[in-house]
């Protein structure tokens, strides 16, 4: 029953924009928080939030250095990354398809 409320709540959390945008983000690399909340026009406070869930999944790993604290990915937030990427690609090619085949049923009237 647990392992299944834990599943609910992965999934749950990836269907939201901002934690996929926190993800991608990171993809690109090793960064402050600051920089990944500007990236994806989300709040200070409200990014740590799910940075903070992101890496009580294992997704994600704060590296401290001296005072600075940077955030990346681990290798399985990698691999999850790559996965959304490539989702999110086949949705805008879905939608541009459909706004092809509206702008041929406009032209067809």
């Amino acid at each position: 029953m647990e392992e299944l409320k834990q599943k609910k709540e992965i999934i749950n959390l990836f269907l939201h924009s901002k934690p996929v945008g926190v993800i991608l983000s990171l993809k690109e690399g090793e960064k402050y928080a600051s920089k990944v909340s500007k990236e994806i026009d989300c709040t200070y406070t409200h990014t740590l939030k799910i940075l903070s869930e992101l890496k009580n999944y294992g997704l994600v790993k704060f590296e401290k250095k001296g005072r600075i604290k940077k955030v990346r990915l681990t290798e399985t937030g990698e691999d999850i990354a790559h996965g959304l990427e490539g989702l999110v690609r086949g949705l805008e090619r879905l939608e541009e398809g459909a706004m092809k085949e509206k702008r041929k049923k406009k032209k067809e009237k």
